[in-house]
């Protein structure tokens, strides 16, 4: 693995303006970035990353399965007592999963193992610059000749989107909802929207503020049309906290991503699967706060919100000293902490590896950099490249 220099297409921007990739610049700043990719051989790519990605996505699937039986797993996990039924009916019905991204810690074969930091299993973004705009790069790489011969991506994001979508048809329909005035949100569901016709769906989008709730309990749009599949690019600890998350349970409407994935998309999980794991070389030593066995991991941890989005609230410590800390609105709630695996350093950019789940399989690779050992929104997406052997 290494960073290597490419230098950007004089015509990116209006390439991107064409293929709808309008949140390439977010509030003035940079969010794409294509001087620069990261360049994997095969061999990290299939054996360190992919493999991984489908061995924990097994492990996390069996913890699910305990956990809808477990009350003292859901307490721990901080899900509301009123959503618990709800998150165990989703599970035993067998509501499918549409994705989810397993974020790691890896500089390369000579590095060592990647390790897990987080499992962005609810709502995780970053997916149309994955599936469509860095394989767009590549394809121009390769005929402009700024890439070799040869060159390859880990990404079939895309055409898996697609498939996975054809096996959840239901009544051939479903609508899709997000903060229609948050770019990036409205860009990532535009994209999916986009694959789930592709699929043969019939699909339409709703604002958030679009959705209300019938006397049966139903949801419905606002002439009171019933929504029977709904893709919600909005987490389930929002909704759970909702007027109508006491009732989530009695709805037919049936939720992309469903209710059960609210148990992997909380950092809880990460002190469980260490706790039914504990040699996995992949799993870092975690527990949660309140655990006496955290003083194991001695003066050098990453102390995490129990949900939090884009590093808010994450505190670094190093050796005893903070080595980063991030202010944000999730400090209120139980905690964990996680031993300290620091990003690497490319000349002073520290890569973080979204390896992509569509299913239960592992599909695509996205990086993230950051000048600082927290990423966070300012984070810089940058393309990648298998290098030909």
């Amino acid at each position: 693995m290494r960073r290597v220099a490419i230098g950007e297409r004089p015509d990116w921007r209006d390439t991107a303006r064409r293929h709808g990739f309008t949140f390439h610049t977010l509030d003035g700043a940079p969010y794409w970035s294509e001087s620069h990719a990261y360049a994997f051989g095969l061999d990290e790519i299939e054996r360190d990353l992919e493999g991984p990605s489908g061995e924990i996505q097994a492990l996390c699937l069996a913890f699910v399965a305990d956990a809808v039986e477990d009350e003292r797993i859901l307490a721990s996990l901080d899900i509301p007592e009123h959503a618990r039924d709800a998150v165990r009916a989703s599970w035993k019905r067998g509501d499918p999963s549409l994705y989810g991204r397993l974020d790691f810690s890896y500089g390369g074969d000579k590095a060592g193992r990647a390790k897990l930091l987080e499992y962005n299993a609810d709502t995780p973004t970053a997916l149309y610059e994955t599936g469509v705009f860095q394989w767009l790069w590549l394809e121009e790489g390769l005929r402009s000749g700024s890439l070799p011969e040869g060159s390859d991506q880990f990404n079939s994001v895309h055409e898996r989107l697609i498939a996975r979508f054809r096996t959840l048809r239901g009544d051939g329909t479903m609508a899709f909802t997000a903060y229609a005035d948050a770019p990036e949100d409205r860009g990532t569901v535009a994209y999916l929207e986009d694959c789930a016709r592709q699929a043969g769906l019939a699909t339409r989008f709703l604002d958030l503020s679009d959705i209300g709730r019938d006397e049966a309990g139903r949801f419905v749009d606002r002439v009171d049309a019933p929504i029977p599949a709904l893709f919600k690019l909005y987490p389930w600890e929002w909704a759970f906290a909702d007027a109508f998350g006491d009732r989530l349970h009695e709805t037919t409407t049936r939720f992309l991503e469903p209710p059960w994935k609210a148990i992997l998309s909380n950092k809880g999980l990460l002190a469980h699967l260490h706790a039914r794991e504990p040699g996995h070389p992949n799993l870092l030593p975690a527990y949660f706060e309140d655990d006496p066995r955290k003083a194991s991991l001695g003066t050098s941890f990453v102390k995490k919100p129990l949900v939090s989005r884009e590093g808010a609230n994450i505190l670094v410590v190093r050796d005893g000293t903070v080595l980063a800390q991030d202010h944000g609105p999730y400090g209120g709630g139980r905690h964990i902490r996680q031993a300290l695996a620091e990003l690497p350093d490319f000349e002073g950019r520290r890569p973080v590896i979204g390896s992509w789940i569509v299913g239960n399989e592992p599909v695509g690779l996205c990086v993230r950099e950051s000048a600082g050992p927290i990423t966070g929104n300012g984070a810089l997406f940058v393309p990648h490249v298998i290098e030909p052997a």
